[in-house]
């Protein structure tokens, strides 16, 4: 079951690229698609569905096009640089996977099966003041009710979730920029690629240029931390021509990012990509025959608390991090600060 969605999600990938029959044949419900959305967007801007403002200002988080563009170590990224401007930032999430009927404050240590596995990550990495619910202005509410210092909140993978105001919207994409073109299902695109934003970050691998207008995104990674134990990272480039088996397993929106870092370090790897979120309740790693498996953060957050993995010596957590080529933090930190005080 774990194979047969990734390859079901590779031939949607596929047809996402090009305007080939799959997509001709989706296009007519992409047009209805459109239509529900745009219809949403502008109630919103008619007031007839109203936006709530907070009174500290937001910054929003998201991307376009389905699948994954590096929000979380972007927002990592963005943590840090608010940090550093003296702010206190918070962070609002929907938590995917999560069964929650209620707002929840995310807590160091907690399960990332009741909170979400980004939320949990995030605040093992970062310790930012984080809450996740499926109405982000409750969410909102109930951050700013439980963290009273925070000064600025952060939505990740909120833009279209208009009922909360933002005064910032930052757009993630990566090297497959607009795929065909089409909105859902006979492209990759949630909204029109021409939507308004005030930033555009472009998550790419080193070398490629970013599109003028946009900053570019470099997620860089050279260590891997045991999964089992605790002790010291070990260079990805310690196992390069050593003849041991490499694995690497990654169930993220774009695994095939994680594998071409891998290889960009001189690893040999046998990829297993999962679907992205996935709970590891079937141990894809059990029947690995590899001497090393190499596993994202991500991931690393569920596998801890699964008694038949957590212990595996062979699993090694491979962190990345975010860098911005060019002045992004300055431009953002200058918009918060014209912002009108409530």
């Amino acid at each position: 079951m774990a194979q047969s969605t990734p390859r079901a999600e590779a031939v949607l990938s596929r047809a996402w690229q090009r305007r080939g029959l799959l997509a001709c044949l989706l296009w007519p419900l992409s047009l209805l698609f459109g239509a529900l959305a745009g219809l949403r967007r502008l109630l919103f801007a008619l007031g007839i569905k109203r936006e709530e403002r907070l009174p500290v200002p937001v910054i929003v988080v998201g991307n376009v096009f389905v699948g994954g563009t590096g929000k979380t170590p972007f927002t990592l990224w963005l943590i840090d640089a608010l940090r550093a401007a003296g702010m206190t930032p918070g962070v609002v999430s929907r938590g995917h996977g999560a069964h929650l009927d209620d707002v929840r404050v995310v807590q160091a240590g907690g399960a990332a099966r009741e909170v979400g596995d980004e939320p949990q990550l995030m605040v093992q990495r970062s310790g930012v003041p984080l809450v996740v619910g499926r109405r982000r202005v409750a969410a909102a509410r109930a951050l700013l009710a439980a963290y009273p210092q925070v000064d600025v909140i952060i939505s990740d993978d909120g833009l279209q979730h208009y009922a909360l105001a933002r005064d910032i919207e930052i757009v993630l994409s990566d090297a497959r920029g607009v795929g065909n073109g089409w909105l859902l299902p006979a492209g990759p695109l949630r909204e029109p690629a021409s939507r308004r934003r005030d930033f555009s970050v472009c998550n790419l691998p080193p070398g490629v240029a970013a599109p003028a207008t946009h900053f570019a995104m470099r997620l860089e990674g050279g260590v891997a931390l045991p999964l089992a134990r605790s002790g010291p990272p070990q260079p990805l480039s310690a196992w390069a021509g050593r003849g041991q088996r490499l694995a690497a397993a990654a169930g993220i929106g774009n695994p095939g990012r994680f594998f071409a870092m891998l290889r960009g370090a001189g690893l040999d790897i046998d990829a297993l990509a999962l679907p992205d979120h996935h709970d590891f309740a079937d141990n894809p790693f059990a029947a690995l025959d590899a001497d090393v498996i190499l596993i994202t953060e991500k991931d690393a957050v569920k596998c801890r608390a699964i008694e038949a993995i957590q212990n595996d010596p062979r699993i090694w957590v491979v962190p990345v991090s975010a860098r911005i080529e060019g002045a992004l933090a300055e431009h953002i930190v200058e918009k918060l600060r014209e912002r009108p005080t409530a």
